[in-house]
């Protein structure tokens, strides 16, 4: 029993778990159904492991459950993974977003999942947990470069007609943007003065111009911020909608997490000397996304375009380069994944139920259907922020601190703010309140449920549990944001200190 609670009280667990999983439903000799509860009960473990540290975790303390050890010596790698506030947040949330991702997937047999699916999706579970928890650059790269093998497959074999074209433009965008990454790293290791070393410990502060831009081209890349978005709309049509749920939820946060952990600390000059630009790119991504989120003709492209204005607004709250932008990013970080990925589940699922997802075809899936209603306007409201939802204090703290830099810049973005609220109430009304289609009134009147086969409604299953996790989160939050804040104040604070100091200069 101690063996185990050392286990799980250490940040190595979620990262080899995962992968251990996958290596299981891979080779043994099971059959779909089997390595569909295997790969759900790993999921379950990492995410009660997780939110157990979370419960545990002392704010304040810096990096806790690590694991230091030497990997390469000669090259000065080590294998160091560790969990500070901002860390966790970001692994808590894709434990609970992969735990329904593959809850969906299971759900949704009509898909063709195979064994090789949920080992894939294990595999993309750990490469994204040991990025988030990484305290060596090297090892951050290979859990930001591994978590592009299992996408490349999960889209490529299991999307849409046009999967193809997706994952090639996505693969490409996203390989230029990490081979960038790697020069400069590598550069910036070999500079180290006792040494190679890969450690950000030692990396604080050394960084140069041209490095930190190869940097910030692979995070902008990966978040997505405009103009480097052009692989966000069509691998997020063309992929599962489970898959998409992770894409656009937590591994568009990898960028916006690097970006804090480790372009400000390496680079504290050259952020204060570009943090305009960044700004500029910002607030004109809010804008843009917001503006097309709007005029999308289906919810695939409403949920993928604000994807990129919240990416914008993340941005914008990291480079304003003081304690609310920082709190307000991070914590938009999370509920933005938790959002995204629910309206992405839904959004599937009326695609199962009605064969589109094109705006013109819909309406009316209010009509017998009460789950869903419920469920879409839960989480649409928190998509629009309304006063009382986890998503209007994030919004909230970073316009605080956008008003606090220049009052027009707060001024803009509060205009992107209400241009977010017309494309989720266009998104509601077109779904649940529009004429009832003919494809709806074709459809099957499923609606949500917890149960395969409810007694009295032979055509309902248990489309809800794979969402549920995700609203009772957002709800969760909204009574009790402290509980996010409170764990990541404490670390955003020494780095505002740090850009606060560049800046003075």
């Amino acid at each position: 029993m101690d063996f185990l609670n050392d286990w799980f009280q250490s940040a190595n667990a979620y990262v080899l778990m995962p992968a251990v999983g996958a290596a299981l439903i891979a080779l043994l000799p099971i059959g779909r159904r089997a390595a569909a509860y295997l790969a759900l009960l790993v999921a379950l473990l990492s995410t009660g492991g997780i939110l157990g540290l979370a419960y545990r975790f002392d704010g304040g303390q810096g990096v806790q459950y690590a694991t230091d050890e030497s990997w390469i010596p000669d090259l000065g790698i080590r294998y160091h993974v560790g969990i500070d506030g901002l860390s966790l947040a970001l692994m808590s949330v894709t434990a609970v977003v992969l735990l329904c991702a593959i809850g969906y997937a299971m759900w949704d047999e009509r898909g063709g999942r195979s064994r090789t699916y949920f080992s894939l999706m294990l595999l993309l579970q750990g490469a994204l947990m040991l990025l988030f928890c990484a305290r060596d650059l090297l090892l951050f790269y290979v859990g930001f470069e591994a978590m592009l093998i299992p996408l490349y497959f999960l889209v490529a074999i299991w999307g849409g007609p046009e999967r193809r074209a997706a994952t090639l433009k996505f693969v490409l965008y996203t390989v230029i943007g990490t081979l960038l990454m790697l020069v400069a790293m590598i550069d910036l290791a070999l500079h180290v003065p006792d040494g190679p070393s890969f450690a950000y410990s030692d990396l604080a502060g050394a960084g140069g111009t041209w490095q930190f831009l190869l940097f910030i081209v692979a995070f902008a890349i990966k978040a997505p911020v405009w103009p480097l978005h052009g692989w966000v709309a069509d691998a997020y049509r063309q992929a599962p909608p489970e898959v998409a749920a992770v894409l656009s939820g937590v591994a568009s946060k990898a960028g916006a997490y690097a970006m804090i952990a480790i372009v400000i600390p390496i680079f504290p000059v050259e952020v204060a000397d570009w943090r305009w630009v960044l700004i500029t790119l910002g607030t004109v991504g809010l804008l843009y996304g917001s503006l097309l989120a709007f005029r999308q003709p289906d919810s695939r492209g409403v949920v993928a375009y604000s994807s990129i204005g919240q990416m914008g607004l993340i941005t914008l709250g990291i480079f304003l380069l003081t304690d609310h932008g920082f709190t307000g990013a991070a914590f938009q970080m999370v509920n933005h994944a938790l959002v995204s990925a629910a309206l992405f589940l839904l959004a599937g699922w009326i695609e199962r139920q009605t064969g589109t997802g094109e705006f013109s075809l819909l309406g009316g899936m209010a009509r017998g259907r009460p789950v869903l209603a419920t469920v879409v306007m839960i989480v649409g409201m928190a998509a629009l922020a309304v006063p009382g939802s986890s998503v209007f204090a994030s919004e909230l703290v970073v316009l605080l601190a956008a008003f606090e830099e220049e009052w027009w810049l707060g001024a803009i973005a509060s205009l992107a703010i209400v241009l977010a609220a017309m494309y989720m109430l266009r998104f509601i009304s077109a779904v649940l309140h529009d004429r009832q289609s003919t494809a709806v009134a074709n459809a099957a009147a499923r609606d949500l449920a917890l149960v395969p086969e409810a007694r009295g409604r032979r055509q309902a299953d248990y489309s809800l549990l794979p969402v549920l996790p995700l609203v009772l989160a957002l709800l969760a939050l909204s009574l009790y944001p402290h509980a996010v804040t409170q764990r990541i104040d404490p670390d955003l604070g020494k780095l505002a200190a740090i850009a606060a100091q560049e800046g003075a200069r």
